[in-house]
């Protein structure tokens, strides 16, 4: 089977590894809305995030260094952001913005290799795209950046808002709290 798809053992294997990180990751998602370390589901994301760029810069299936290489990078770097943001104040006031949405960008990276896989294989012996450079595919990954900006201001609005009830609820300066 792997040889129909053109896929060694090792890139079966960065493949099953980026599945887990997808599911996770939507899993996250649904359930809380956000991919959080806070989270099992978060917590595996990153870690099979982390496992798929590592696996993904032994991969050379075009030659040499290419732009799935450059993506696992900053991947590793947005993610590097991330956890900066949720684990110090290094961001002061956006820090939880910021951890929220850089995680959810590394998703959408995620999801530009899967398409694009997926489009140039499936279905099998006459698949969707060409290649990675196919029209559809750009179009696709369009459609996805549309799709993250969109998630990455509900987010930011859902945070915003959970923020005001916190302060909305405090009592004012002629109420005390009960001990």
């Amino acid at each position: 089977m792997l040889e129909i798809l053109h896929v060694t053992a090792f890139g079966a294997l960065h493949t099953a590894i980026s599945l887990i990180a997808v599911i996770a990751g939507l899993t996250a998602l649904i359930h809380y809305l956000e991919i959080s370390p806070r989270s099992q589901a978060g917590k595996i994301y990153i870690a099979t995030t982390i496992l798929t760029c590592l696996t993904g810069f032994g991969i050379f299936h075009h030659g040499g260094f290419g732009k799935p290489h450059v993506l696992g990078i900053i991947t590793l770097a947005v993610l590097g952001v991330a956890i900066m943001a949720g684990r110090s104040r290094f961001f002061g006031r956006a820090s939880r913005y910021v951890e929220t949405v850089s995680y959810s960008m590394t998703f959408f990276f995620h999801m530009i290799p899967l398409v694009n896989e997926t489009a140039t294989r499936f279905p099998l012996g006459a698949p969707l795209a060409a290649d990675a450079e196919a029209p559809g595919l750009q179009s696709a990954a369009g459609l996805l950046f549309i799709m993250f900006l969109v998630g990455a201001f509900l987010q930011v609005r859902r945070i915003r808002t959970a923020g005001r009830a916190t302060l909305d609820t405090r009592p004012s300066g002629g109420e005390k709290l009960s001990p």
